[in-house]
């Protein structure tokens, strides 16, 4: 099975269940930021709209939800069939975009469905792309190598479990992600391709700008690794120590700067945490050659960024609890301090944002967005 944005995909489940509550508006001021909304499920991507409205898309209750600047709410597309989760959206004059899918990582490439959707001003609904079908036929990060490489023998890897694989390739995966639109061109963050596509409005085609490359990192001694979906763990064996594992990258967000280049966070694929560290990155990918440079990483669990008109990076840290500023020049700096951001949008000098992203499956949902001044 594919590790795929594994910090999320593990409350999924839970999450579901609160599928059918709906939000409500707020007006309360926290601090250095406004609730525009609250009682959202799994608010994990924002898109600053017309008339200060924004679109937000509650994930795992599949819907995608605009927020008027009074703080009411209208739900305008919901997943197809029920249990489809709705995620990334932009918006094109009186045209919306939006991604929807099923079935990834679930290890079954028949299984995928991944669609990029749009729905006009008369609510008419058209499918435009299919990413799966994309996926089976290409698997653009087919040939990218995953785990140990040729220096840790195949007698130290006997003690390996199954999952994660010790060395493999990138297996048939699709979820799209997150989206952004430029005149006629779609760019798509896919989760689970490890890749950066572009589709064409007029004629649904797709294809890869960027892979993005592979995270390595150092196993350390102690190192305890997921062995199953239950929570099962097991230590690393001692001949693996010290060697690199070649994690996936994961890419959740992608956005156009003012200066034409795509920007684009991932997760490393991996643990982030104590053992590992912070190792989520930004890219900076050209889209007219797919050449794709790291342009910022040490951050915590990066699931959205956007650009100001002066190049300014705006970072969503997920388990960070914060909304990180970097300049052009790439000097970091918290902008905001917020529980669990999923995903940051800039209209003008106005920052949106998703808060509370992943709440407690026991207690009523509490997702929210917020705004704040970026001056």
């Amino acid at each position: 099975m594919k590790k795929r944005l594994a910090l999320l995909a593990c409350i999924a489940a839970t999450a579901a269940a609160m599928a059918s509550a709906g939000p409500a508006s707020a007006s309360t001021r926290t601090h250095d930021y406004d609730v525009l909304a609250d009682g959202l499920v799994s608010p994990l991507h924002v898109t600053a709209g017309a008339g200060k409205s924004v679109l937000v898309s509650q994930d795992f209750a599949g819907k995608l939800t605009r927020i008027s600047k009074d703080g009411s709410a209208k739900d305008l597309a919901t997943g197809t069939p029920q249990g489809w989760e709705v995620a990334g959206s932009d918006s094109r004059g009186s045209t919306t975009y939006y991604l929807e899918s099923v079935g990834a990582g679930q290890g079954d490439p028949a299984a995928l469905h991944g669609y990029l959707k749009s729905i006009d001003a008369k609510g008419d609904v058209d499918t435009i792309a299919n990413f799966a079908d994309y996926e089976r036929r290409h698997n653009p990060d087919g040939s990218q190598h995953y785990g140990f490489g040729r220096d840790v023998s195949d007698q130290c890897l006997a003690g390996w479990p199954a999952f994660p694989p010790a060395k493999y390739t990138g297996m048939v995966d699709s979820h799209p992600y997150a989206l952004a639109v430029k005149d006629d061109t779609a760019y798509v963050a896919d989760a689970g391709m490890n890749a950066i596509l572009k589709v064409n409005l007029e004629n649904g085609d797709i294809d890869t700008v960027a892979v993005l490359p592979p995270r390595p990192a150092t196993v350390p001694a102690g190192l305890k690794i997921p062995v199953d979906m239950q929570g099962n763990t097991m230590t690393v064996p001692d001949c693996v120590v010290g060697h690199k594992y070649a994690f996936e990258p994961v890419p959740t967000d992608v956005v156009i700067g003012p200066d034409g280049m795509l920007y684009v966070t991932s997760l490393p694929g991996g643990p982030e945490g104590p053992e590992l560290g912070a190792r989520g990155a930004i890219f900076k990918i050209n889209p007219w050659n797919g050449d794709t440079d790291l342009w910022a990483d040490h951050i915590l669990s990066p699931t959205g960024l956007a650009v100001s008109g002066n190049g300014d990076v705006y970072v969503a840290s997920l388990f960070g609890g914060e909304i990180l500023k970097f300049t052009c020049e790439g000097s970091r700096s918290q902008f905001l301090a917020v529980n669990m951001p999923a995903d940051v949008d800039i209209s003008g000098n106005t920052l949106y944002a998703t808060a509370d992203a992943l709440g407690d499956p026991s207690q009523p949902p509490s997702g929210k967005v917020i705004k704040a001044d970026l001056h």
